[in-house]
């Protein structure tokens, strides 16, 4: 069948060239520069013509949204035989659902985008990183084949490395399936943040495993503000923890949220993955960043 030819989108070169070593593929070229009123100009400046395509990127905001889709039709246009789209970071799921009338579901909309792409003549197919909702594949429509792609194993490594015997935790009862998943193939318990409204109206929280003088690792698929992650950690911290740590796929850490959560003093260290591209900027002593680009090239060998 031949290597893929793999693209990527501005923000994504550094992921997407450890994805094309890991395959031992070819690299696409693309131009991109903007005009004056900020429209993008791009060029496919490697042929596509016949070949497997891979193009990365994440819908990190709208404007990289776009340059994806842009992207992922002008490989089908360009002859592409099958165009695989790799979305390490699958925005937008905040909105999954909506919950007052009139709410726009940004992920259902942003799913039957990339499902309008041209179907090339192998088809379209289209790989989702550690979602945080199981039926987000389900919006994508059409023949474009979408799959969930799974950083269990990178999760599970960084676990062992912070704590030889840890305490699995997490931030609410929403993620407790998952992290449960996680403390049993550790041979680990876990421990969940149990909240309940006070008679008064105020939350009252507690957990269901003892932590007292044990290191508790948080596992949330995704880190933004991080006010549920400290949230967790004053509880355990107030049930005697030792210490709390933390693990994440998507580190977004927008403005100085990451600096918010190191001033907190409740988590000493925190492990992402380079899912979204902010990650690498940020890294340092206290934010371990590893790559997902062995388990993307895993799965696109399997595909």
């Amino acid at each position: 069948m031949g290597k893929p030819l793999v693209f990527s989108t501005e923000t994504y070169r550094l992921l997407t060239g450890g994805i094309a070593r890991e395959l031992g593929a070819d690299s696409g070229k693309i131009e991109c520069r903007q005009f004056p009123d900020h429209e993008r100009y791009h060029r496919i400046r490697t042929s596509p013509d016949g070949r497997h395509c891979v193009l990365v990127g994440g819908t990190i905001d709208d404007s990289n949204t776009l340059e994806i889709y842009d992207l992922a039709c002008g490989l089908v246009e360009g002859g592409a035989r099958r165009l695989t789209m790799v979305l390490p970071f699958l925005g937008y799921s905040t909105m999954e659902r909506a919950v007052w009338p009139g709410e726009v579901v940004k992920a259902k909309t942003r799913a039957r985008l990339f499902s309008s792409v041209p179907i090339a003549a192998e088809g379209n197919q289209v790989l989702l990183l550690d979602l945080h909702s199981e039926g987000l594949p389900y919006y994508f429509e059409g023949a474009l084949n979408a799959r969930h792609v799974y950083a269990k194993g990178l999760v599970l490594d960084a676990c062992r490395r912070l704590a030889d015997d840890p305490v699995l935790g997490c931030t609410d009862a929403g993620r407790a399936k998952w992290v449960e998943s996680l403390a049993l193939e550790l041979g680990a318990e876990a421990a969940i943040v149990l909240k309940r409204r006070g008679a008064d109206g105020s939350v009252v929280s507690g957990i269901n495993a003892q932590v007292e003088g044990r290191r508790v690792v948080i596992y949330d698929d995704m880190i933004r503000s991080g006010s549920s992650l400290l949230g967790a950690a004053e509880v355990y911290h107030a049930a005697g923890a030792a210490s709390v740590v933390a693990v994440c796929t998507h580190g977004l850490f927008p403005g100085d949220a990451l600096q918010q959560i190191r001033a907190s003093g409740l988590v000493e260290r925190v492990v992402c993955t380079d899912s979204h591209p902010r990650a690498n900027s940020l890294a340092d002593e206290f934010l371990e960043v590893v790559s997902v680009a062995p388990t993307l090239a895993r799965a696109l060998g399997a595909a």
